[in-house]
């Protein structure tokens, strides 16, 4: 099941404008405002291709009521509202603009709010009795509020398979496939699969939306039993035209969503056979040639950048073949194969259209996992691929690149920011620092387009962040830390914001790493959260005091969040963000308020319940379960069941359990005991993160195509919780 819960997007008046929708079948969109990043255009019955796509920019859909959806039969798609005054950089275009920081922190922001791992279970204070007596292991396991394996196994599993064998409403089936998938099986005494069995059977759905998030859901799944009927999906082969029915072709939207759920299995099979083997498959797909969409290429790019074959690992059947096999036989030969993805001309082994291009880069930097304790610094081969992936990635952002397309270069400045480290030496690993910082710093200042100075900015801050080997592993930090607070103190319109942000990043990082911030960063930081007026750039101070735990700033951001009434949701949220963030206990009675006054706020509703599972603050779930039942809207529904599943816990599951079969006091709409499963799903994920974090941090969001995320339909795969 998909939702959208719209980020936000900055008028021209300078207050923000979130629109909360809620679409198809559960999920987050993490964009601003009702607008597409460039690409996506809503499919045709049954997956068929959109027209081509145009040159890129924001798509706005017809007006409506501002902040009002539509009212929708069940299992339709909702209209957008369209924001009252809408705000471009460039001059053809309409709509908000595309670059506000609220973009990158949708979805970047899990990592640090690792809020799984905070809700589930109850630490003890510092300076309490528990602590001083030696007992906080103890209590924090006794505590733990994750459903436990008996509770999800004898409650949850049969409630949703038993909605998935009584109920024909989409919302319902498709929240119901994702949860299940979420939690993940228990195989069976002989091998086989109960899930992948019951999620297979709705490939043959006769409705696009359904078939398509059952082969997500065997992705997420992570079932290695999965990989030959995705392998038959993704191909369109004989095996996946059985799977979908009737001798069907394999629509292109249920390709590009198997060729996601390749990568993601990928990502946590224990094998390596089973990495090389669906590696290979991937790029034979890659390089079939003739595809409906572009979706296809990014879905399988996506798809290799996730998965960690071992450095020089070979297998039988690798050496004995040349071609894609030869490719699959280790990282190593992945990486070269990407390299030589980069080129921009086609006709010399680059691709044809500039989204996909876009991918590779990150696909270059998410393969390289340059941390110290990740990457094999003794292994020279991989040391000299590394070299190898920099020197080319710097060719793309450099001044005489060929590459043209501004995306393209978004895609390098960001994978150079996930490649570098701060390191100042001559050494292989740490010697092309100097060469990396020094684009970003010049990329930072003079880009020709904002965009990509804002990403420049974040480059620079995680590159900063993350200390190298040698004899001086912290070089490039007072640089880089000069620059951003320049930015701050300098920087016009979205560019200080951008700056804030990156300094929370940064500081946040530093403080992982055992680094040193200067009191300088959050000194100003906390000076202009006190004076600042405009929201265009307070919700950046609270996010980013928050990232560096600046708890010397609550009373400044609890003051703001008091005085602050309706129409600037998105910037309360963010305060409530802000106070969770940098675990501001004395916040609780406010945030608590702000969740009961919010029940038609969901913008603002789902922030502070975030603020209050960062502190602990379980109080608010049954308030939440009653809100959820009585919800009529779509919107409100999609928030309330977001904030359920974010701050839920083992209290939550009896409640939402009977809200999935229709057993409440209250009679309940189909959409809303939809997004009890998405609840449900949350609340028992096997995984720390939600599955789609892998995909979308550091997601170059502006080389957007409609399967990866779309907020007129919400049916990307990172619209779906």
């Amino acid at each position: 099941m998909k939702k959208s819960l719209l980020l936000g997007a900055f008028l021209a008046a300078g207050s923000m404008g979130l629109a909360d929708l809620s679409f198809g079948h559960g999920g987050t969109y993490r964009g601003p405002g009702d607008t597409v990043p460039p690409g996506g255009a809503a499919p045709g019955p049954g997956g068929a291709a959109p027209p081509p796509a145009g040159p890129s920019g924001p798509t706005s859909p017809g007006p409506t009521t501002p902040g009002t959806p539509a009212p929708v039969t069940p299992g339709q798609t909702p209209s957008t509202p369209t924001p009252s005054t809408p705000v471009s950089q460039r001059g053809g275009d309409t709509g908000p603009d595309l670059s506000i920081w609220d973009f990158w922190w949708g979805f970047n922001k899990e990592p640090y709010l690792n809020l799984r791992n905070k809700v589930r279970s109850i630490g003890v204070q510092s300076g309490s009795d528990e602590a001083f007596l030696g007992l906080g292991e103890q209590k924090k396991t006794a505590d733990s509020l994750r459903p436990g394996e008996e509770l999800i196994r004898a409650t949850v599993v049969p409630a949703l398979k038993k909605a998935l064998e009584t109920e024909e409403q989409n919302d319902i089936v498709t929240g119901c496939l994702i949860a299940l998938a979420k939690i993940g099986d228990v195989k069976n005494e002989d091998g086989t699969s109960e899930f992948v069995d019951i999620i297979q059977s709705f490939l043959a759905a006769e409705e696009q939306e359904i078939s398509e998030t059952a082969a997500l859901a065997l992705g997420i799944l992570a079932d290695d039993r999965s990989v030959p009927g995705l392998v038959g999906l993704m191909l369109d082969n004989d095996v996946g035209r059985t799977l979908i029915g009737n001798g069907r072709a394999v629509p292109f939207r249920t390709q590009s969503f198997a060729a996601y759920g390749l990568g993601l299995v990928g990502y946590r099979t224990e094998t390596n056979e089973m990495r090389q083997t669906i590696v290979e498959h991937i790029i034979d797909f890659v390089e079939q040639g003739s595809f409906a969409q572009p979706d296809q290429q990014v879905g399988a790019l996506q798809a290799l950048g996730l998965i960690p074959l071992e450095w020089d690992s070979t297998s039988e059947a690798a050496q004995e073949t040349s071609g894609n096999g030869a490719i699959a036989a280790n990282r190593i030969a992945v990486l070269d194969y990407l390299i030589g993805k980069l080129n921009p001309d086609a006709n010399r082994g680059g691709f044809a259209d500039y989204r996909v291009r876009a991918q590779v880069p990150i696909a270059i930097a998410r393969l390289l996992a340059t941390h110290e304790d990740k990457f094999p610094v003794d292994n020279a081969d991989a040391v000299a691929v590394r070299t190898r992936c920099i020197e080319a990635l710097l060719q793309v952002v450099g001044k005489n690149a060929k590459e043209k397309r501004v995306e393209v270069l978004q895609s390098g400045v960001i994978a150079l920011g996930m490649i570098g480290n701060a390191a100042d030496g001559k050494d292989a690993f740490t010697k092309d620092n100097a060469q990396i910082f020094k684009d970003l710093q010049r990329i930072g200042k003079t880009a020709a387009d904002n965009q990509t100075e804002f990403f420049a900015l974040m480059a620079m801050a995680q590159m900063g962040s993350r200390p190298g080997p040698g004899d001086n592993p912290r070089g490039f930090q007072p640089k880089i830390q000069k620059e951003l607070l320049g930015a701050l103190a300098k920087g016009k319109g979205q560019k200080r914001p951008w700056a804030a942000l990156s300094l929370g990043v940064f500081g946040n990082a530093l403080n992982e790493n055992d680094g040193v911030l200067e009191p300088a960063v959050t000194l100003a930081l906390r000076d202009l959260a006190k004076k600042g007026k405009s929201p265009v750039e307070y919700g950046a101070f609270a996010i980013a005091l928050g990232l560096l735990k600046d708890q010397s700033s609550s009373t400044i951001l609890v003051e703001k969040l008091d005085k602050m009434g309706t129409g600037q949701e998105e910037v309360r949220g963010n305060i409530c963000v802000g106070l969770g963030l940098m675990e501001a206990s004395e916040a609780q009675d406010i945030l608590n308020q702000t969740v009961t006054e919010s029940k038609f706020r969901p913008a603002v509703l789902k922030q502070a319940a975030v603020g209050l599972g960062l502190l602990g603050d379980k109080s608010a779930v049954g308030l939440l379960l009653t809100m959820l039942e009585d919800a009529k809207g779509l919107s409100s529904q999609a928030a309330i069941a977001s904030a359920l599943g974010t701050i839920g816990d083992v209290s939550a599951v009896d409640g939402l359990v009977k809200m999935l079969a229709g057993e409440t006091e209250k009679k309940m709409t189909d959409t809303a005991r939809g997004f009890a499963a998405v609840a449900l799903g949350i609340t028992c994920d096997k995984e720390d993160f939600p599955w789609n974090t892998k995909i979308a941090v550091n997601a170059n969001y502006r080389a957007n195509i409609q399967t990866l995320t779309d907020a007129e339909t919400g049916n990307g795969i990172l619209d779906i919780l």
